[in-house]
């Protein structure tokens, strides 16, 4: 593995390249599990969908350029991805919301092995209070704060219903939370500083009616691979 080079300071790497960082990362996982040591960019373009001359100025803004005949050392941009990720640290995550879409993302078990602990799961309704998920009791809402400052969260997930949703992303807001995972299919309104990611399955289901729609009419579909054209 060639040695880590220090991080260059803010490169200004553009959010289409981030959205397809995590494409490349786990492609690169699953060569690194398999024990290929090397990948050409046009291999890992095929695997991850995207073509290759993106691919390489994607990784360009890494300070990754391969080595021509060779490519690239998968551990190393394993290392050089999971860096500008941010994932070569833990982090602290605090679910609110413990329904079915809440209780599965608390027992979703990829999480722990890509930087991510479940740090509390919060709710308001009583009839879940105390019931034990993934092997945690399930607290308070009113505790957010106090769990925030405890556990140090730094992101917050929201898997509630769609009127409740702002009021928790309030409540994360003033606890000091500026990154906040939302899956209830409202938008949000948070101050400047705060990112909001919102995750909408339906929305995503509705895109691909619309591409096999297309494609029942004789259309081919366009490369949306990291839902972004770009």
């Amino acid at each position: 593995m060639t040695p880590p080079s220090p991080r260059p300071r803010d490169r200004g790497i553009p959010e289409a390249t981030v959205a397809r960082l995590p494409v490349y990362l786990r492609a690169l996982q699953a060569l690194d599990e398999r024990g290929i040591p090397t990948v050409s960019s046009e291999h890992l373009a095929e695997t991850t969908g995207v073509n290759s001359a993106k691919l390489r100025k994607d990784l360009s803004h890494l300070g990754s350029y391969g080595t021509r005949g060779v490519g690239y050392d998968v551990e190393y941009l394993i290392y050089q991805i999971s860096r500008e990720l941010g994932l070569t640290q833990d982090w602290s995550v605090a679910i609110v919301g413990v329904g079915n879409l809440g209780r599965a993302l608390a027992n979703y078990g990829g999480f722990g092995t890509r930087g991510f602990r479940i740090a509390a799961l919060l709710d308001a309704d009583e009839s879940v209070l105390g019931d034990r998920v993934a092997g945690l009791a399930v607290g308070h809402i009113d505790t957010l704060a106090d769990v925030v400052r405890e556990e140090n969260v730094s992101i917050g997930v929201i898997a509630t219903p769609a009127a409740a949703a702002q009021d928790v992303c309030d409540r994360f807001v003033e606890a000091g939370v500026t990154s906040v995972l939302n899956f209830a299919p409202v938008v949000l309104n948070v101050p400047p500083g705060v990112d909001v990611r919102k995750v909408d399955l339906s929305i995503e289901l509705q895109i691909l009616a619309f591409h096999e729609q297309r494609k029942a009419d004789g259309h081919a579909g366009p490369d949306l691979v990291g839902g972004d054209p770009a």
